[in-house]
């Protein structure tokens, strides 16, 4: 009888997927200018009034080393495009290897895009390095946030060996406008009990838009005192927010959301 050699870790198939789609104005609406994807990224079309609306799905169920998943995203001329995620993505313990997430958003002239994913849940043994960027035109607008969870604090859960790698990068024109990058190594409790308190989740939010000053005010009487937001330019506005769990960041970011998406906040995000 032949001796099969049992599958290391890094044997086993991984989950790949592609999802690239296009908007563009067609009657006063935005519409799907292109659409292709492969693998474990789908995306579902919900009606919309105005933007064209997609919620990302990845049928792998999460990510764990080995995977790789990217999201190519076109808002084009004079359209809006929102972007979304079906539920929380979640970054599961890895045998070996990292999961990479790349994200490459684009605005044309006079386009909006809106990145407003749900939040990225981190497990322990947790190995992810994510990468987004975003270019706009220069009179391109785009509202983006980023929640992250740190394990699950109704289940207990606290992270002690994480390999987390994040950056965000937005230009305009082809200049740098905002860069963010974030890398957390090993003992993540340790390191949130240090520097944020005992945080068990944060999020990055940014807007560039012309309204963004006068946005500033109102943002910040709905931030709890564990979250602060600024201007970085006259027309981009930033944020950053800790709390305690994924519950309480839910509930202060809703209302800032609904008012710098103007009440159009994915359906998604409710259920």
């Amino acid at each position: 009888m032949r001796h099969t050699p049992a599958k290391t870790a890094a044997d086993q198939p991984r989950a790949i997927g592609m999802l690239n789609v296009q908007a563009k104005a067609r009657d006063g609406r935005s519409a799907i200018g292109h659409l292709r994807s492969s693998g474990c990224m789908k995306a579902l079309f919900p009606r919309s009034t105005d933007a064209l609306e997609v919620i990302t799905i990845n049928t792998a169920g999460g990510l764990t080393g080995g995977d790789k998943v990217s999201l190519n995203a076109v808002a084009g001329r004079g359209s809006e495009l929102t972007l979304t995620t079906q539920a929380a993505e979640r970054a599961y313990r890895a045998a070996s290897g990292f999961a990479t997430a790349d994200t490459t958003l684009k605005a044309e002239a006079g386009a909006r895009v809106n990145w407003l994913p749900q939040e990225l849940i981190l497990f322990e043994g947790a190995a992810l390095r994510r990468t987004l960027r975003i270019d706009l035109s220069a009179d391109a607008e785009v509202l983006m946030v980023e929640p992250v969870v740190f394990g699950r604090a109704a289940m207990g859960e606290t992270l002690q060996n994480v390999s987390f790698h994040d950056r965000i990068e937005i230009y305009r024109g082809g200049a740098p406008i905002y860069m963010d990058a974030l890398c957390l190594e090993g003992d993540l409790s340790m390191q949130l009990a240090r520097l944020a308190q005992g945080a068990g989740a944060m999020a990055s939010l940014v807007l560039v838009a012309p309204n963004a000053a006068a946005q500033l005010e109102s943002v910040r009487a709905l931030l709890p005192v564990t979250g602060g937001a600024s201007l970085l330019h006259p027309d981009l506005l930033a944020l950053r927010l800790v709390a305690e769990d994924s519950f309480e960041l839910r509930r202060a970011l809703l209302p800032i959301l609904d008012r710098l998406s103007g009440d159009k906040l994915p359906i998604s995000w409710r259920l």
